[in-house]
């Protein structure tokens, strides 16, 4: 695995902070990019975390 995929649905709305779509924080988001493999995987299993407590049902977007 050359890259770890960036969890973004489409779905950017917030609550307290956090997106709905993918689970992760603003701060989180803005960092993404500059994120080492091993820190993006930390930030999708604190995401997935996230999304059950908010009780998420969305789906990925087709592209």
């Amino acid at each position: 695995m050359s890259s770890t995929k960036d969890p973004c649905i489409s779905l950017c709305k917030f609550d307290d902070d956090i997106c709905i779509g993918c689970g992760r924080s603003k701060r989180e988001i803005k960092a993404w990019k500059k994120l080492d493999k091993d820190d993006k995987r930390t930030v999708l299993a604190e995401a997935a975390l996230r999304l059950i407590k908010l009780g998420a049902t969305g789906r990925r977007k087709k592209r």
